[in-house]
């Protein structure tokens, strides 16, 4: 294979595990609270029904996807909901108030309504979390190693495996995701601009394709293209990391001065 598809590959999967990351972490934390009202013997079965669901939805979700993915209205819808996560992100920042004013109601439900409150959180996600690994993975080269439903062998491996590094997450690592986004939460911002530049990036995939024509087919392929994409992507990631770091260090000066 060549270096240049190992490579792009590669950093595609960095930026889902990224991604699959935020949103397992999301989904865990939702997760946590939901179930949080019951007895602790009952909120460990209450996870595991919460895990096995999230298990099961996110590669129901895979397979369906995987035949509509060529479908360039799909592409398209994949391209703005990538580019709706990051402005959602930027203007309602999750919106975690309302999240947790709904769930403080659920107080006094029953062991198995709050395990289907849980399934249905489950099923958000999971849609968030294909949608995302598909878009991503869809702008990658083809591999031609063998086909699922419409889509290349290779890109399937990467959503596959993006699917299982988010469920793993979920289970062993949530808790340190949530609190080193807590330490630096510009990592968060860079993290969802990274997934609107991606959709920008779909979209000229999208309009480059043969049945919408706007763009020419072979444009995103182009070396000016790809140049552009991978600089300003590169540059996002180390601006946030730079900005979060400098940040975190006037925070801590800024504490120290108060003691």
């Amino acid at each position: 294979m060549d270096l240049s598809i190992i490579l792009e590959y590669g950093w595609v999967f960095l930026v889902l595990i990224g991604l699959e990351g935020i949103l397992a972490a999301d989904n865990a934390v939702v997760m946590a609270v939901m179930v949080k009202h019951l007895p602790e013997k009952l909120q460990k079965k209450a996870l595991f029904y919460g895990l096995l669901g999230a298990f099961i939805f996110r590669f129901a979700a895979l397979f369906a996807i995987t035949f509509l993915v060529n479908v360039w209205q799909i592409q398209a819808i994949g391209a703005v909901y990538l580019i709706y996560l990051a402005i959602h992100h930027m203007v309602k920042n999750k919106n975690k108030e309302k999240t947790t004013k709904t769930v403080k109601n659920s107080k006094g439900q029953s062991f198995w309504m709050t395990v289907l409150k849980v399934e249905i959180a489950d099923i958000a996600f999971a849609i968030d979390s294909m949608l995302a690994a598909v878009a991503l993975a869809v702008t990658l080269k083809p591999t031609g190693w063998f086909q699922v439903g419409g889509i290349d062998g290779g890109q399937f491996t990467v959503m596959l495996l993006g699917g299982l590094v988010g469920v793993v997450i979920m289970r062993f690592a949530a808790t340190s995701f949530v609190k080193l986004l807590a330490k630096y939460p510009t990592l968060e911002t860079a993290a969802f601009l990274i997934v609107g530049w991606v959709g920008v990036k779909l979209s000229i995939f999208t309009l480059a394709h043969p049945n919408v024509s706007i763009l020419d087919e072979h444009f995103p392929e182009s070396t000016a293209w790809k140049l552009t994409f991978w600089i300003v992507l590169i540059g996002i990631a180390l601006g946030g990391y730079l900005i979060s770091k400098k940040k975190a260090i006037h925070k801590r000066q800024s504490a120290n001065l108060y003691n």
